[in-house]
């Protein structure tokens, strides 16, 4: 058994020198699909953290009227926290409104005086509200609108974060499926490249393979360095896809960073890059490997 596998995968690489432009070829389009797999890779990543970030950032505010009391707006932020939609609930009081407010506004003198001169603080004591998910929103403000403590509140801000929220997320949807399209169509094309790249190593190969036909050589140890080559062309595109890819997530890491904080893509790419590596490796492998198979199956008739 050993020796034949050496045999299969010894045949499989002289295979692939011995159709160096073909196979130059075959790999030049899979790193080209597989380029796009990992950029659709990279960009999930991407979408995922600034859906986040700004998931985050927003919430449903509630701020109460001037005359109900921190005991009464305690128990509204009891019941809410315990609302299965409710990721959590943070109390704001009037003076840690004014305080945060004045912060924010600390360097324009003009608002710092007129809240020096107010002599009582105008700002609203309010609840924070964050959802588990963002479609959790609508479910949590409509149970607001119908609560039995409503009559306490002065306003609900909800709606400008959800057109936000939701527009975003179409976008994201979009450019999704736009880049899993364009990795089926570049897939498509690696295949039938690969296809016919194998096609016309069987045909070079006829009395090769007639030969061992006749020496009783089987079906398995014929078309197996067939898939051996398919593979080798996986796993080198795999490799220099990787290459490609690399030096590209370095120079536009300080760019992303400058619209996603959270997102720093080149010690992200470091950190997992035998992962990406490994998913490389796999879809290449496979697109390989399906071509050849197909090709050996349709056109090598044993």
């Amino acid at each position: 058994m050993i020796t034949a596998l050496s045999r299969i995968i010894k045949y499989g690489i002289l295979g692939f020198w011995r159709n160096g432009w073909l196979s130059a070829a075959t790999i030049s389009i899979l790193v080209i699909a597989l380029v796009v797999f990992q950029g659709l890779m990279l960009f999930r990543v991407l979408t995922q953290t600034a859906l986040s970030s700004l998931q985050d950032k927003i919430d449903i505010s509630v701020y109460f009227k001037s005359g109900v009391s921190e005991d009464e707006i305690l128990k509204v932020q009891e019941v809410l926290t315990g609302e299965k939609e409710v990721k959590s609930v943070e109390y704001i009081s009037k003076d840690k409104a004014l305080a945060a407010f004045q912060a924010k506004h600390s360097e324009d003198q003009a608002i710092s005086q007129s809240i020096q001169e107010l002599q009582d603080n105008p700002l609203l004591a309010s609840l924070n509200i964050k959802a588990k998910n963002p479609k959790d929103y609508q479910v949590i403000s409509d149970s607001l609108a119908n609560a039995s403590f409503k009559d306490d509140f002065e306003k609900i801000t909800y709606a400008q974060n959800a057109v936000v929220i939701d527009r975003l997320s179409k976008i994201i949807d979009t450019a999704e499926k736009g880049a899993l399209i364009m990795i089926i169509c570049l897939s498509s094309v690696a295949i039938l490249v690969t296809f016919n790249t194998i096609r016309l190593a069987i045909y070079s190969s006829r009395d090769e393979i007639e030969i061992m036909r006749l020496v009783g050589a089987s079906n398995s140890f014929i078309r197996n360095p067939y898939i051996v080559e398919g593979i080798i062309y996986g796993v080198i595109g795999a490799i220099i896809s990787l290459m490609i890819t690399a030096p590209i997530a370095y120079f536009v890491s300080p760019y992303i960073k400058t619209f996603i904080q959270e997102m720093d893509l080149w010690p992200y790419f470091m950190s997992n890059i035998f992962l990406i590596l490994g998913y490389q490796a796999l879809f290449g492998v496979v697109l390989g490997s399906i071509s050849s198979f197909i090709a050996v199956r349709k056109y090598l008739r044993i």
